[in-house]
């Protein structure tokens, strides 16, 4: 009943917090716009270019009127020297000069862009991509090769992964791309959830205890009881703030998406191709829509998103307790670091080991980083995606909570000691004594 309501109270003074509304409200803004702002950047993007008249003095003729033009950028071939340009660059006739020198080589290969201004990296790369592709085209008709020949030789290799069970129908695509993708993004959020709140926690209880407010509060609740109120209390603010964010981004999006010119949702929808293509799905043929069907249902969303529950509470728990815990054993936020920079190393190992859990997620080191509890909510997020034998998953959440239960019970023990210690400085050795009480 007291857990209750202080449960009750740590939910109810966060919500009501201009903070609280003000973050609540204005991030699902800003995802609908990290979403929609790319597509209508890329269709208006000819707009905020301005032209530019390039000047091309090519000592090697080699280049002459074989430089593609594009809507930003226009190349005017002038017969004049180098020294000569430049003036008229400084005279602003012109916004830089191409200087392409003669050389003792059969295909030239260096150039020069002089420009009062700097040059965007875009322009750059054009002209270095257009003269590769007459210095290749050179370099083949030298040697008798017929480019168009080389061009139609060109293949694209689909190398599809399919993943085998059991089951007679047990076969299936699999995605590796989308899945370490899918895997990173849910290891984020809890990694930085846990952070979030239980930092909150570990403020809340710092604040309390300078107010010496605490000691009115234990006069008639348990140390115990008062610490996983917070907890608790603290984790149903988050969970609030996930479900708005969810159900305002979809609401302002699909707001946005009706506004939006469908030109601009052709150009998302080329890019998103695009970026298909390079992840190794094949787009160039009218299956590329159930292909990405294909990738969706690839994915065992029902499955993933019961794991990262279970995981995000198991790890927000243990997490909050080792932070409630340290706001109880110091008197500011200053004396936090260290005993909170051992607690986030454990959480950043996973994170570092990342990309080796991707590539190898059945490897010995991915199963031992998804067992130990202090890393598995981050480590087996980054495996679940790639698919994860049951016993492991309930092993490792067995083991999380076991865990949980072992350290809240630790935590509790320093948290009744530490939140009546004030004004001295509290060492590792002290905190070890108090378990020990």
């Amino acid at each position: 009943m007291k857990i209750g309501i202080i449960i009750e109270r740590e939910y109810l003074t966060r919500v009501k917090k201009r903070s609280f509304l003000i973050i609540t409200f204005l991030a699902p803004i800003f995802f609908a716009a990290l979403m929609f702002l790319p597509a209508i950047l890329m269709t208006q993007s000819d707009k905020f270019e301005e032209r530019r008249t390039i000047a091309v003095c090519d000592e090697t003729t080699l280049f002459t009127n074989r430089l593609e033009e594009t809507d930003a950028n226009t190349f005017l071939y002038i017969n004049k020297d180098i020294d000569e340009a430049k003036s008229l660059v400084k005279d602003g006739e012109y916004d830089a000069v191409l200087y392409i020198p003669a050389t003792t080589l059969n295909v030239p290969t260096n150039a020069e862009i002089y420009s009062m201004k700097q040059l965007p990296m875009s322009l750059t790369s054009h002209i270095r991509s257009q003269m590769k592709q007459v210095v290749e085209r050179e370099k083949l008709l030298a040697s008798g090769i017929d480019p168009a020949i080389v061009k139609a030789s060109a293949t694209t290799i689909n190398l599809q992964t399919i993943k085998m069970s059991d089951k007679d129908d047990g076969e299936q695509k699999s995605f590796g791309e989308f899945e370490f993708i899918l895997g990173l993004a849910l290891a984020l959020v809890i990694y930085f959830v846990i952070f979030i709140f239980g930092s909150q926690v570990m403020r809340g209880v710092i604040e309390e205890k300078t107010n010496r407010i605490i000691e009115v509060i234990v006069s008639s609740v348990k140390p115990f009881e008062l610490m996983m109120g917070k907890i608790i209390g603290i984790a149903l603010v988050g969970l609030t703030q996930f479900l708005l964010w969810g159900v305002l981004t979809l609401v302002i999006s699909g707001v946005a998406s009706s506004f939006l010119p469908t030109q601009d949702v052709f150009s998302a929808g080329t890019v998103m191709t695009e970026q298909i293509a390079e992840a190794g799905i094949n787009t160039a043929d009218d299956s590329t829509l159930t292909e990405v069907f294909e990738v969706i249902n690839s994915i065992n969303f029902k499955d993933i998103l019961w794991c990262f529950l279970l995981y995000f509470i198991g790890g927000y728990f243990l997490y909050s307790a080792m932070f409630a815990a340290v706001g109880a054993a110091v008197d500011n936020e200053t004396d936090t670091q260290q005993f909170v920079t051992p607690i986030s190393l454990l959480l950043v190992i996973p994170m570092v080991c990342s990309s080796l859990i991707a590539s190898a997620p059945d490897s010995s080191l991915a199963f031992w980083i998804s067992m130990i509890p202090f890393t598995s909510p981050v480590g087996m997020m980054l495996r679940i995606p790639f698919g994860v034998p049951i016993w492991q998953v309930v092993l490792s959440v067995a083991i999380l909570f076991i865990t949980f239960i072992i350290f809240t019970w630790l935590a509790s023990k320093v948290y009744r000691t530490g939140i009546l210690m004030y004004g001295k400085k509290t060492s590792w050795k002290e905190i070890f004594k108090w378990i020990k009480y």
